[in-house]
């Protein structure tokens, strides 16, 4: 028997306008929405409850941030690993492992359940294989994972801890890595989602839910979409009024509200006229719960 697939509407929460909202991260701390605006330079803090929204200034461009176990929030940026102040918005310069690249940033990264920030690079002209993910430590020592990537992205743990899962954009898949009880590549990946061609779109950004299944952001597909693993199924759509949908995480107190980035990145007018909300962050109510984000241990 046919498998229905589940259809969720979304509201814009927050109207901003970014030409590149990215890596949404629920700060349970605080309870704050911190998302990037990758090449205005800037970091997100969204209060749903006040409907405020303020930023900091990073002054480099900005692929990824999360916040520390000593409240601070650790960014990676074209000028490589960040530490900020949320507050007074002070950066520190840590350490930048891609320095002796030229025309790179870091794109989208996240913490994973041991506390290490993982984030993947880029070269600004999507060139093929230029780009890594790398991982860095408590101590601020990164170290390479996987190399010959060409838009690194989606990045999300199993429950178990023993496997994971990445994106690397222009394949169009999701592939899923075996982990060792420390959190190591412990193989080649396998793919485990495909994205049919025939869709014209590419999967972005990625969050993992309370039962495992994948929510997969699609880049020019008006969409966040949920995918069993196991199986490859597609499970449920979100739909989104923009076409450039980038990142998505679960939040709020119950982490029962699925938040998503969006863009506005190459949008003529034509197209903005008719998506006047695009780069705004959104909010769909998805019938599950995610889990608490991971943070950065700081030593």
């Amino acid at each position: 028997m046919h498998q229905q697939i589940r259809v969720y509407a979304s509201e814009c929460v927050l109207d901003v306008g970014a030409r590149l909202a990215e890596g949404p991260h629920w700060w349970e701390e605080r309870g704050l929405l911190i998302w990037v605006d990758i090449e205005a330079s800037r970091i997100g803090l969204f209060d749903p409850c006040h409907q405020t929204n303020r930023f900091i200034d990073t002054a480099s461009h900005v692929g990824c941030v999360v916040p520390t176990s000593k409240g601070r929030l650790l960014a990676a940026t074209s000028d490589g690993f960040k530490l900020i102040n949320p507050d007074s918005g002070e950066i520190i310069p840590l350490h930048n492992p891609i320095e002796h690249l030229s025309n790179h940033r870091f794109n989208d990264g996240k913490c994973d359940p041991w506390g290490r920030l993982w984030a993947g690079n880029l070269h600004y002209d999507f060139l093929p294989n230029a780009g890594s993910l790398w991982r860095l430590n408590k101590f601020f020592k990164s170290s390479q994972m996987i190399d010959g990537v060409t838009i690194s992205n989606g990045l999300a743990w199993s429950l178990d801890r023993k496997t994971f899962y990445y994106v690397d954009t222009p394949t169009l898949h999701v592939k899923r890595f075996p982990l060792t009880e420390s959190g190591d590549l412990a193989g080649a990946g396998e793919v485990c989602i495909q994205i049919p061609p025939d869709w014209n779109c590419s999967p972005d950004g990625m969050t993992i839910d309370c039962n495992g299944m994948l929510w997969i952001a699609l880049w020019n597909g008006s969409a966040v979409t949920c995918w069993d693993p196991r199986n490859g199924k597609h499970l449920a759509t979100v739909e989104i009024p923009c076409s450039q949908v980038t990142s998505c995480c679960f939040g709020g107190s119950a982490f029962d509200k699925l938040y998503i980035t969006t863009a506005k990145y190459d949008l003529d007018q034509e197209s903005l006229a008719l998506m006047p909300s695009a780069g705004g962050i959104f909010m769909a109510e998805v019938d599950v719960s995610g889990m608490p984000a991971s943070v950065f241990l700081q030593s």
